[in-house]
């Protein structure tokens, strides 16, 4: 219109940095962290990230440039998330499960020139830079981050390391944050799990960083100074966005080394805590704790569970707690949480049982993704929102990564059509709220007959003995495929395989129900998700049930 413009009075690029900035003058008396007998202000926090900034400067750090983290959920993995993209850098957050010869593939692929590695993950760090010394490469920086209660000997290092502090102590406190000169620059490089294949690099902008912040602290409806249980991987989508998210609201966040039932109950007393998220490994963590562990919620404490869909048994078990869960899908390529199974009032009136199986829903896009659709992945055709045709989950919005790096062909292909294609198997609700059934890799084909592994581990999740339970395709000679079912058992729990095929084929149809029960632990991502790749490979090494005949 006449006498518009676009200036640097209404145009400046979007970045979570200026969440830091904020809440260092709207809270900067308040907690912005504990950890232990450690607490900062949010003045303090934004000190610190200054310094961090400044001393990465001084190190040779640009606009760019990629530092890397391997720890876990500690103050100094806190500060890295704006102190790296207050140099301009961009953070990539490496995961603690990972062994050496991965993390130094990781950082070959994404060309650090900083690591900044906890004690407790040191071997791992040093395995891998020797790994990558072979292959004369340029070796990252390392910062040793030691533990807060004891001083490493100087022989646990390599020579030339530094310690956390002292490389904060370098940096000067007026450092001059380094803007993004464009809201789309990268912020962080987040690997994908590998669940299903060899890790990508997924890349974040400050733009989406930011409006996925926003729309985490609105589907978990955080007020001003929330306080935050991190159970949730910083390292995963950056704690789900709220690394950035928390500090919008002028939050404090309770950190964690390792996640316990515990030390969850221990850190809720404690600290008054009011919100946490978690993969639905935690939850059954939360639901299975001993009496001697739990203690009585001070306040009702909001959870946002993801990563996998959760079954409604422990949905229904975690409210009875006193925990209220919100349902949240994404994956690394959306910052995390993409939808929320946004609770409507005329549930209530429903029973327990039927709660549960709706939260259980994935439901629709959040505020800051545009659109989220259920489509046919060859005609780009939506599906009929009858809770019963399966297509594909696709994304639009500023929410969706900016692409895989080094990588253009993969980018290609997951935006092809105009969406991200998430590979993720759903179904729509006449009320539009979408349904995930399988990942498009796990989906298991008996006799014709489509089996959703989501709707049999519901199931088994529901069988009083059962703790943990995952569910893949066996080869089959006749069927083509028959469900296996990988278990384990609570403790003091000693139900047969019969007796849980039985349960099952009460409750589903016989092609669904499980023909094998594998009793064994279940291998994890650190996100939580299980391995099922890996549990394929045994269920092939099976072999067939039946030898070409009708069992």
């Amino acid at each position: 219109m006449e006498g518009t413009m676009r200036c640097s009075a209404n145009y400046v690029a979007l970045s979570p940095i200026s969440f830091l900035e904020r809440s260092a003058v709207v809270y900067g008396n308040r907690v912005s962290i504990i950890y232990g007998d450690v607490k900062f202000t949010w003045a303090e926090t934004r000190l610190r990230c200054l310094k961090l900034a400044s001393a990465l400067t001084q190190l040779g750090i640009s606009r760019g440039d990629v530092v890397a983290a391997l720890a876990p959920n500690i103050p100094a993995m806190y500060e890295l998330h704006f102190g790296v993209p207050m140099a301009g850098a961009v953070l990539c957050t490496l995961n603690v499960r990972h062994d050496s010869a991965m993390v130094s593939v990781l950082l070959k692929h994404s060309e650090a020139k900083v690591l900044f590695v906890d004690y407790q993950f040191l071997d791992v760090a040093k395995g891998a830079l020797q790994i990558l010394s072979k292959e004369r490469i340029k070796l990252p920086h390392l910062v040793l981050i030691p533990d807060c209660d004891r001083h490493l000997s100087s022989r646990t290092m390599i020579p030339e390391d530094m310690e956390y502090e002292p490389f904060l102590m370098t940096g000067r406190p007026n450092f001059e944050i380094v803007w993004p000169s464009d809201e789309w620059d990268a912020i962080t490089l987040n690997y994908t799990s590998g669940t299903t294949s060899s890790p990508k690099g997924v890349v974040y902008s400050h733009r989406g960083a930011y409006l996925n912040s926003l729309a985490a602290v609105l589907l978990n409806e955080m007020p001003s100074m929330p306080v935050y249980l991190w159970t949730v991987p910083m390292f995963h989508c950056n704690g789900w966005c709220l690394a950035w998210g928390v500090a919008a609201q002028g939050g404090t966040n309770i950190c964690l080394r390792n996640i316990t039932a515990a030390g969850i109950f221990t850190s809720i007393a404690g600290h008054q805590v009011s919100h946490m998220g978690g993969a639905p490994t935690v939850l059954n963590m939360i639901i299975n704790a001993p009496p001697s562990i739990r203690r009585p919620l001070p306040r009702k404490v909001a959870v946002m569970t993801g990563g996998a869909p959760p079954p409604p048994q422990v949905l229904f078990m975690m409210e009875e707690l006193g925990f209220g869960v919100t349902h949240s899908y994404g994956l690394t390529e959306t910052y995390g949480p993409g939808t929320v199974c946004t609770w409507k009032p005329e549930w209530n009136s429903l029973s327990p049982d039927e709660q549960a199986k709706i939260k259980a829903r994935q439901g629709l896009h959040h505020i800051g993704m545009e659109e989220v659709d259920v489509k046919d992945p060859a005609t780009m055709k939506s599906i009929s929102p009858d809770a019963k045709t399966m297509g594909e989950v696709m994304f639009r919005g500023n929410t969706v990564m900016n692409g895989y790096l080094k990588n253009l062909k993969a980018t290609e292909d997951a935006f092809k059509g105009g969406w991200f294609r998430s590979g993720d198997l759903a179904v729509k609700h006449p009320d539009g709220y979408i349904e995930l059934k399988d990942r498009s890799k796990d989906i298991i084909i008996s006799g014709g007959e489509n089996v959703s592994t989501i709707e049999v581990e519901s199931v088994l999740f529901s069988h009083p003995a059962i703790l943990e339970a995952a569910v893949v395709g066996r080869p089959d000679d006749y069927w083509g495929e028959t469900p296996c079912a990988f278990v384990k058992l609570k403790d003091g729990n000693n139900a047969t395989a019969d007796e849980i095929i039985k349960y099952c084929r009460g409750r589903l149809p016989h092609y669904m129900s499980p023909k094998t029960v594998i009793f064994d632990d279940l291998p994890k991502t650190s996100t939580g998700k299980t391995q099922k790749f890996v549990l394929r490979q045994k269920a092939k090494a099976m072999g067939s049930i039946s030898k070409g005949s009708k069992l």
